[in-house]
């Protein structure tokens, strides 16, 4: 519509009209929020009528309100500090840039262990036991490897210690990844495990 076809003066139909189109033009819809944005908006307006008693909400409906609000938090707060963040954001990887023989490995998680620092000592020695095995062939070398990867294939080159890789597998991923406390009780299990893939 040309600037002359406008009306200078404008009825109130005319104008609610002429402001309806204009308002449907694309450029205008871009910043309209996401599906989960606006869900969330959603919940939060419930959220808002269940305090404000305005709601006119059933029990059985502010419940489920509640508990999806709940499930949404706690996903978010997982996702971004839990296991699963660190693993997103990490990759799961074991290895870091420096390349480290096994025995290096080992060294540095003596000295972890020594120092007390037994999150380090499970990392080192669980590096240790993935190193041992690349340098014996068991794993080829691979840049990248998760360790997830390392427990289904050097479980299944090395069936009679499959359990314990996997044993030594979820404690690095708990203890690196999830948060868990080392105990030097695991560290002793993951030396042992060490010990065996040597022997």
């Amino acid at each position: 519509m040309a600037v002359s076809d406008v009306p200078v003066d404008l009825g109130r139909d005319d104008a609610r009209d002429a402001a309806a189109r204009e308002l449907s033009n694309p450029a205008y819809v871009s910043d309209d929020p996401n599906p989960l944005e606006r869900a969330i908006g959603w919940i939060l307006e419930r959220l808002g009528e269940l305090f404000a008693g305005a709601g006119g909400m059933s029990g059985i409906t502010a419940v489920t309100v509640l508990v999806v609000l709940a499930v949404i938090i706690v996903i978010v707060v997982r996702l971004r500090t839990g296991r699963t963040g660190r693993a997103l954001r990490s990759g799961g990887k074991v290895f870091g840039s420096t390349v480290l023989t096994a025995d290096e490995h080992r060294a540095a998680a003596d000295r972890a262990a020594a120092a007390g620092d037994l999150a380090e000592a499970v990392r080192e020695r669980f590096r240790a036991v993935v190193r041992e095995l690349e340098q014996r062939g068991v794993l080829d070398p691979r840049a990248g490897r998760t360790v997830d990867e390392v427990a289904v294939e050097a479980g299944t080159a090395l069936p009679v210690l499959a359990d314990d890789l996997r044993g030594a597998a979820v404690q690095f991923d708990d203890v690196w990844y999830g948060g868990r406390p080392a105990t030097a009780e695991g560290y002793r299990q993951l030396v042992s495990v060490d010990d065996r893939v040597r022997g």
